[in-house]
């Protein structure tokens, strides 16, 4: 069996001042949901410089405060030439903005990006919406609550 091909992607948990996250629409071919904001490190990009690139293109978050690194995730899916993808997940703490791409619709478009907005921890956990993670909701509640973990935390599938 040959090994498999995995991205390095970095993601970003955008928490404004009232605890809201910042999360993105994916609608693949196989999957639709919802996820925080990233993308793939381009070599010899470093985590900062790709997720600094990712949020600005997908937010139009210029410069923000890239804190700790919170999860990890290996997730296994068709992507391109990748069998999935190595994530690592660092918490952005923000004030509130309107979210304004510096990518076009149609760029985000073809990179499966339909919808960019705000949700309250409350509406996380009401809603029946796939995430990725999927225990989004409950991995949101203990950050706010907990705070950053010592070390950073297998989110799983």
């Amino acid at each position: 069996m040959s090994e498999l091909r995995l991205r390095d992607a970095v993601r970003g948990v955008v928490l404004d001042e009232n605890d809201r996250l910042l999360l993105v629409k994916f609608e693949f071919p196989n999957w639709t949901g919802w996820a925080t904001p990233g993308g793939g490190v381009d070599a010899p990009e470093s985590d900062d410089a790709a997720l600094r690139r990712e949020l600005a293109e997908e937010a139009g978050l210029a410069e923000p405060p890239i804190g700790p690194l919170v999860w990890t995730r290996t997730h296994l899916f068709e992507l391109g030439d990748w069998d999935g993808q190595v994530e690592r997940y660092y918490l952005v703490r923000t004030p509130s903005f309107e979210p304004s791409p510096w990518l076009s619709w149609p760029e985000l478009n073809a990179e499966y990006v339909t919808a960019i907005r705000w949700w309250t921890l409350e509406e996380l956990e009401a809603t029946d919406v796939q995430f990725a993670p999927r225990r989004l909701p409950l991995l949101i509640r203990g950050l706010i609550q907990d705070g950053p973990p010592a070390q950073p935390i297998d989110v799983g599938v």
